[in-house]
């Protein structure tokens, strides 16, 4: 039976921020903690750590405190959704964030950062298409970071994800 999950996390974006990372919806351990990436197995936060300098030992509130400064949002494009455990091929009644507005509400993103194909770029596709109202933002579909994407190393995932560096404030 699918259950209906709470509502997703906020999004969390500092001032003037340049990156949008978006997932699918949290997973049940990330709605529990109300922390993005709350899997211990999930490598997003081992990947920030890599690229930016956010050692993945920190509190939770240091390590986002810190993406901010880089400039990077963490939210997800789904805000509420029927699903099964934390699949993203078990969402079913989803209801779209309001990621266009945002972007209007925050005309210095130059990225946007989808965390996987099957999940976050699936969902996007369906509710945004490919923003043609925004020319001069790059939409880039990378590695999942989920425990669930075990066909790739890491060292994979580091290599693809390093394309955001430049989207990034120094």
């Amino acid at each position: 039976m699918t259950a209906q999950n709470p509502p997703g996390l906020r999004p969390l974006a500092g001032k003037d921020p340049t990156i949008l990372v978006l997932g699918s919806f949290p997973s049940i351990i990330s709605l529990e903690k109300g922390e993005y990436y709350a899997n211990p197995r999930n490598s997003f936060w081992r990947i920030m750590d890599v690229l930016f300098g956010v050692d993945s030992n920190l509190p939770y509130e240091r390590r986002v405190e810190i993406l901010l400064e880089r400039g990077i949002v963490l939210w997800d494009v789904i805000s509420v959704c029927s699903r099964e455990g934390s699949s993203d091929s078990s969402i079913r009644d989803a209801v779209p964030n309001d990621i266009t507005g945002f972007i209007r509400q925050n005309p210095t993103i130059k990225c946007i950062v989808l965390n996987g194909a099957a999940g976050a770029g699936m969902w996007f596709k369906r509710i945004c298409g490919e923003l043609p109202d925004y020319p001069g933002i790059a939409v880039l579909t990378l590695l999942s970071t989920s425990p669930a994407n075990a066909s790739y190393s890491f060292d994979e995932k580091v290599s693809r994800w390093r394309s955001i560096v430049e989207f990034a404030k120094n």
